[in-house]
């Protein structure tokens, strides 16, 4: 089964923290996973922000694509400039 790894962008209010922010995660369904973090049904920090995929990467397998999403989680600068 393809599994995709994904970074999200939001730009927040002053009531929510302000600024622009990322999410990085993983998920074998990308519009399934976006509706769920929208619907505030996704990881507690994405909760409460509308969203909107920026980046998206398949890959083969579970394994594969949760050592991609630990190395996009450690790159800030790849996710800064995705905002650009």
């Amino acid at each position: 089964m393809a599994c995709f790894v994904y970074i999200l962008g939001s730009e927040g209010s002053d009531a929510q923290g302000g600024g622009t922010r990322t999410y990085v995660g993983w998920t074998t369904d990308l519009d399934k996973r976006l509706a769920q973090h929208n619907a505030g049904q996704g990881a507690k920090s994405t909760r409460g922000r509308t969203w909107v995929l920026l980046y998206a990467e398949r890959y083969q397998n579970r394994g594969e694509a949760m050592s991609r999403e630990w190395h996009l989680k450690r790159d800030r600068g790849f996710r800064k400039r995705l905002l650009g």
